[in-house]
């Protein structure tokens, strides 16, 4: 034996690739083999710029900058690129500035109303000879007849409902809340007839007021307001839930 000692490096290493295209981080292992075009030409298919447009920095594990990777016919082994190293990818192609991706400076087609209306190929033909969505008179006036019916419906059972009132409200795919009609009418945020109901146990949604108007008073998660079909008054005591009791 002569004394000498020989190192044996893994073949391999996994870098850290960033590009300027994206605010992602990917981990990669490449073969220390490659040369730095057959490098770029793997990275081309990870972040999407062309090979022919990359510019690499290659930073150490605590990101510091160490050099360029700018020999495309050095082998990536003979930088001094470690495990867990950061690849940076300049895109030179013009993506990274969204020259490809900003449509405004795309230009648009546009026509005129009129215009569109005599197209034989537009959308609105084809739905106009379908009889479908607004062109389906039919359905149309029944879609009308039936939410002219629901809003009469509902403007009866509010009549039927007054602020004070023992409720209980029963909503689909919720359970039954018991409480105190509030408030009775139409209100801001939403079309139609509402009840306003402060709930026993705090299972609401605010308290009584929404979007910075007040409709009634009550405390943070008791109140709600429900459609008045949703709402049957009548004598519903208070849950005796035993707070009295030692």
């Amino acid at each position: 034996m002569d004394g000498s000692v020989t190192v044996i490096s893994n073949p391999t290493v996994s870098v850290r690739v960033t590009s300027t295209v994206s605010s992602f981080e990917i981990n990669r292992r490449f073969n220390r083999g490659l040369t730095i075009a057959e490098f770029k030409s793997k990275l081309e298919l990870i972040v999407g710029t062309p090979a022919a447009c990359m510019d690499l920095d290659l930073f150490s594990t605590s990101d510091k900058f160490l050099q360029k990777l700018d020999n495309n016919e050095a082998l990536l082994g003979s930088y001094h690129v470690d495990d867990d190293c950061r690849i940076h990818v300049t895109d030179r192609s013009g993506a990274q500035s969204g020259e490809f991706t900003d449509l405004s400076k795309v230009e648009k087609f546009e026509i005129s109303d009129d215009a569109y209306e005599k197209r034989a190929d537009s959308i609105r033909s084809f739905k106009k000879n379908m009889k479908l969505g607004r062109f389906n008179e039919e359905n149309r006036v029944k879609q009308e007849e039936a939410l002219a019916k629901k809003e009469e419906e509902e403007k009866a059972a509010a009549e039927a409902i007054a602020a004070g009132n023992r409720c209980k409200v029963e909503v689909p795919g919720q359970p039954t809340k018991i409480g105190t009609v509030m408030f009775v009418g139409t209100v801001d945020f939403k079309p139609g007839h509402w009840v306003g109901v402060k709930y026993d146990e705090p299972l609401g949604k605010h308290d009584g007021s929404v979007n910075g108007k007040r409709y009634f008073e009550c405390e943070p998660k008791y109140g709600a307001f429900v459609k008045p079909l949703s709402v049957t008054v009548g004598d519903f005591p208070e849950e005796d839930y035993g707070l009295d009791e030692m």
